[in-house]
């Protein structure tokens, strides 16, 4: 029951600390003000109430200012049963901050009250405080600035009062303006102003923390009116109006409507609308000794006059251009004449205007006349373009050429048509300096010419003489000029200098140049003339040179073997025209691939493939010997280094001894470890007796197609174990049919019968048998021949019939020579053989 108590009562106390209205009346933050200086050490202190006092009376508590815990310095009781906590915070750092008092409450923190402190500075004083008198909304508007931040909400109070004197002495307070949350000006209606009565006027600024004003300012509202600006016009043209004089301006302007009744001054200003000057102010309405046929932006402002005023703002720009002036230019010209009978000839005249003068007017004209005695002649061209085509009489040596505009004309310029008898240039040469200009150089002749003319345009296949630009150089002592003007990469263009003479010119030189040539399109094909086991001669015609392609510089071969993946290459200068490959590998396959490169750039042949010879056979019959010499020195050697060795002697074949000067009984033949066959003792009593002995060639035989494959019988045996088996019974013979040859590469010569107890002499059966027998005898009947019908020796056919039990024939044992060498012991019935 205990325990259920403490457990109701700490839950009691959690709801307490949880709901809103508990957690007043269990503590709350008592602060001295909200709002301290900026800096400043700050005490609060955390009333816990009775209501309280079943949380224990040890209650703990933590302060937090934001989220940083601060340490509480003292804990009293108060009168009523309250607990104080206080805590005092060194100095405020932050603006604003929350302050919280948290109680300690199994191993966690409850808040009891939190509190919003403020900390900043008391407003700095406003400043630059003006008063406009608008006649517009016809009230007294004042702006000021606030000085700094403070970090406190400030708020501005714009007071004002009327006075007689110099605003010494107050008579009638008017009422306070309020600017608008974030202004810095407010307006005073006029009802509350005395337009012509002195005014002492000032800001006030105040926040939490104090209070200040600004300087007072003291004035006449009549003294501080702003106009508003003027309008400007441009003056339209009239007959009554003489136009204005070249480099003068005229224009008109309306006052604002509210301030025609009051008297004013006005300043005009103007600036060239494309030009870099400032503003240049006049107090003149005509405006003269501007810029000829130049924009100019005019503007205009005004203020009371006599009286005291502010000038209003400048006016909206009005664009006005001056009138022009007579083109002041040179006109440098050339020609080119075509004689079309002998009393008229066809001229194409050519000019560049070259202004002589930073004003000069603008050309709206050219007019050609003939040169007479008076001056002028008639009128031969009247055009906008640079160039003129006129048929000129045979008599006619001279014309006249003037630009125009509204303004005038220029100085004329003559125009005479020389001879061409002058000595010509020397040399002429041409180098791009970049793909948009070409430097023309030539040596000047002598008499050293006055100038030169230079003309440049597309070469062939461009028709002659279409677009061609030209310039005209008047220092006759320079060696050459930059070309710049229609100049582009990857074109062909013609080149002419004349010089120029005091009374004649001289003969034309052209020269053909590129600012830019083009990489070559393709390189020469390459084509196989000869191929050989390790070489192979390449041969290519090289191409002709191509109109803006540069000049090749040189070539280069490369070559890759397909079998090894090898990579070759070889630079040949540009004057090659064939390669000869030199250590390739016979019946090997290549691809060679040609590229043709030149200061532009570079092109690649397609690749060529081709395969060198093989070696002949005598060529190859001699590798292979040498081949095989060098590896039977190896075999060799390494044979006599294994039989020179005791411990190795005959370690990789058996001793096989010649039947014909062995005994069978003391000789076994050895066995292949890997053929392991266990064999009786051939002196062994209780061994069966020897009856049949077969023989088998040692060297493998493939059998032929008519031959058996049979592996019955001694198949199943290693080879030399199948060498000698003994098999049957002495007085036995085999009742098995012999094959037409032998079986698994064995060649049956005989039977050998009897036994070593027998008292009679041994026998022998020769059997049939298709191979020849040792020592180079007769061979044995071929496979078609009837053994059983051979002539006797006395000369009559004696049949050979078998017995039907065996497949053999008795006679003499001694006619076996493979065994005329064998002798087995214990048979006296063979003469010990």
């Amino acid at each position: 029951m205990a325990g259920l108590g403490s457990w109701s009562l700490s839950v009691a106390a959690l709801i307490a600390l949880l709901l809103p209205g508990s957690r007043e009346e269990c503590g709350r933050i008592s602060l001295p003000t909200p709002t301290v200086h900026l800096g400043d050490p700050l005490t609060a202190s955390c009333i816990v109430s009775p209501n309280c006092s079943h949380l224990g009376p040890e209650a703990q508590i933590v302060w937090k200012l934001g989220r940083e815990s601060q340490p509480g310095k003292r804990r009293q009781r108060l009168e009523d049963g309250s607990q104080e906590f206080t805590v005092t915070v060194p100095h405020l750092s932050s603006p604003r901050v929350l302050l919280s008092c948290y109680l300690r409450w199994d191993h966690s923190l409850q808040m009891l009250d939190q509190a919003e402190v403020q900390a900043g500075y008391p407003p700095a004083a406003p400043h630059n405080l003006s008063c406009l008198m608008n006649l517009t909304t016809n009230s007294l508007i004042c702006q000021w600035e606030p000085g700094p931040n403070n970090h406190l909400p400030t708020n501005f109070t714009l007071k004002s009062f009327k006075s007689r004197g110099n605003c010494q002495t107050q008579e009638d307070s008017i009422l306070d303006c309020v600017p608008s949350d974030g202004q810095n000006h407010c307006s005073i209606p006029r009802r509350h102003l005395q337009l012509y009565q002195n005014m002492g006027i000032w800001v006030q600024a105040e926040n939490a923390l104090g209070t200040t004003k600004s300087p007072q300012l003291c004035l006449v509202p009549m003294d501080v009116v702003k106009l508003e600006p003027p309008t400007l016009w441009a003056l339209p043209p009239s007959p009554e109006v003489a136009p204005p004089q070249p480099g003068c301006l005229l224009l008109r302007w309306e006052p604002w409507k509210p301030s025609l009744y009051i008297e004013q001054k006005c300043e005009l200003r103007h600036q060239p609308r494309l030009g870099e000057a400032s503003w240049a102010l006049t107090l003149q309405y005509e405006l003269c000794g501007l810029l000829p046929s130049t924009a100019y932006a005019l503007q205009m402002r005004c203020t009371r006059w006599p009286l005291p005023g502010q000038w209003s703002d400048w006016s909206p720009s009005l664009t006005l251009t001056t009138a022009q002036r007579a083109p002041i230019v040179r006109l440098d010209t050339w020609w080119r004449q075509r004689q079309l009978d002998p009393r008229t000839a066809d001229m194409q005249l050519f000019w560049k205007p070259m202004p002589l003068d930073r004003y000069s007017g603008q050309i709206q004209g050219y007019l050609v006349r003939l040169a007479g005695p008076a001056g002028a002649g008639p009128l031969l061209c009247n055009t906008t373009e640079l160039s003129c085509t006129f048929c000129l009489p045979s008599e006619a040596r001279e014309v006249v050429l003037v630009a125009y505009n509204t303004a005038g004309t220029s100085h004329p310029t003559p125009v005479v048509f020389l001879e061409s008898r002058g000595p010509p240039l020397a040399r002429l040469h041409t180098m791009a300096q970049d793909p948009h200009r070409l430097w023309v150089g030539w040596e000047p002749p002598s008499p050293r010419p006055q100038g030169y003319v230079i003309e440049w345009g597309l070469g062939p296949p461009s028709p002659s003489g279409s677009n061609k630009t030209w310039k005209m150089e008047h220092n006759g002592s320079i060696s050459g000029t930059l070309l710049q003007e229609n100049i582009r990469p990857f074109q062909l263009y013609e080149i002419t200098v004349t010089p120029l003479y005091q009374d004649s010119v001289g003969p034309s030189r052209h020269i053909y140049a590129y600012s830019q040539e083009m990489a070559p399109s393709r390189a020469p094909e390459l084509h196989l003339k000869h191929i050989g086991k390790t070489w192979a001669r390449l041969e290519w015609v090289p191409l002709p040179p191509e109109l803006g392609k540069s000049p090749l510089t040189h070539y280069t071969i490369f070559w890759t073997s397909s079998a090894r993946g090898q990579s070759f290459s070889t630079v040949l200068n540009a004057s090659s025209h064939g390669l000869v490959l030199h250590g390739l590998e016979p019946a090997s396959l290549y691809h060679v691939l040609l590229r043709a490169t030149s200061k532009a750039g570079a092109a690649n042949s397609t690749s060529l493939t081709l395969m060198t010879l093989a070696l002949e056979e005598s060529e190859l019959h001699v590798l292979l010997g040498l081949f095989g010499f060098l590896l039977l020195f190896i075999c060799l050697c390494g044979a006599a280094r294994l039989c020179c060795r005791p411990s190795r002697k005959n370690p990789l074949w058996p001793s096989v001894p010649d039947p014909a000067h062995s005994s069978l009984g003391s000789w076994v033949p050895s066995i292949m470890v890997e053929e392991t066959f266990q064999l009786p003792s051939l002196r062994d009593t209780g061994m069966p007796p020897i009856t049949k002995i077969t023989v088998l060639e040692e060297e493998e035989k493939k059998p032929g197609p008519w031959e058996s494959n049979d592996s019955s019988g001694t198949c199943g045996l290693p080879t030399l174990v199948q060498a000698y088996v003994l098999q049957g019974d002495p007085r036995a013979c085999s009742t098995q049919p012999q094959p037409q040859s032998g079986t698994c590469d064995q060649v049956l010569y005989g039977k050998v019968l009897g036994s070593p107890t027998s008292p009679g002499p041994g026998h022998y059966l020769r059997c049939d048998s298709t191979q020849p027998l040792l020592g180079g005898l007769t061979p044995s009947p071929k496979f078609y021949e009837n053994l059983w019908f051979q002539t006797s020796p006395l000369g009559t056919p004696e049949p050979l019939v078998p017995n039907q039990e065996d497949d053999c024939v008795f006679g003499p044992l001694l006619d076996f020579p493979l065994l005329q060498g064998l002798q087995v012991h214990g048979v006296e019935g063979l003469g010990g053989i």
